[in-house]
């Protein structure tokens, strides 16, 4: 993110969509843009979707600039966090779960060797494959990997630390590796 002297500051960004001039989420658009879709970009793989996220993020942004003071926190703080929460509601989504799905068949139909070993990897029912994790682990692995909840938002859910949570991924993935090895 480089800065020129024609870009509006976060102060004057803020201030035009707190008045709701369409000016203010075009500067900011035009300023973080890029960078928030690769933001968004690194959490959803496809385009699409990423752009669908980023474009929740930025009316997310318009409706709820009141609840944004400079005295909390940086305002490309803010908006990376709205930016990412759209991501993760995203990846939630019905829509977005079933466009995977298809993807992902519609791969292995296209897919040149299909007797290879990383095909059959690539073809496990990984769900089936958890469900011989230990139940503890088994819940983590799930809402995490398959209903895109955060380390976070795991720990807050089950009333556990977060570091039992990460510890308990850590020894589910060694779990998980010894069962495909």
């Amino acid at each position: 993110m480089s800065y020129s002297p024609d870009q509006m500051t976060d102060i004057e960004i803020v201030s035009l969509i707190k008045e709701k001039n369409i000016k203010g989420i075009t500067a900011l658009h035009e300023q973080y843009g890029d960078y928030l879709l690769r933001y968004v970009s690194g959490i959803i793989s496809s385009r699409y979707f990423s752009e669908v996220a980023l474009q929740n993020a930025f009316l997310k942004i318009w409706n709820n600039i009141n609840s944004f003071f400079f005295e909390k926190g940086r305002f490309i703080t803010w908006v990376i966090n709205i930016s990412r929460n759209s991501a993760i509601d995203v990846m939630r989504s019905k829509h977005y779960k079933q466009s995977m799905k298809l993807i992902s068949l519609d791969a292995i139909v296209h897919q040149k060797s299909s007797f290879s070993f990383d095909l059959k990897i690539d073809n496990l029912d990984l769900r089936e494959i958890v469900t011989t994790l230990a139940p503890k682990y088994r819940e983590l692995i799930d809402l995490v990997y398959f209903e895109g909840y955060t380390h976070i938002e795991v720990a807050e859910e089950l009333g556990v630390p977060l570091g039992t949570v990460k510890t308990r991924i850590r020894k589910a993935f060694g779990d998980l590796r010894e069962i495909l090895s």
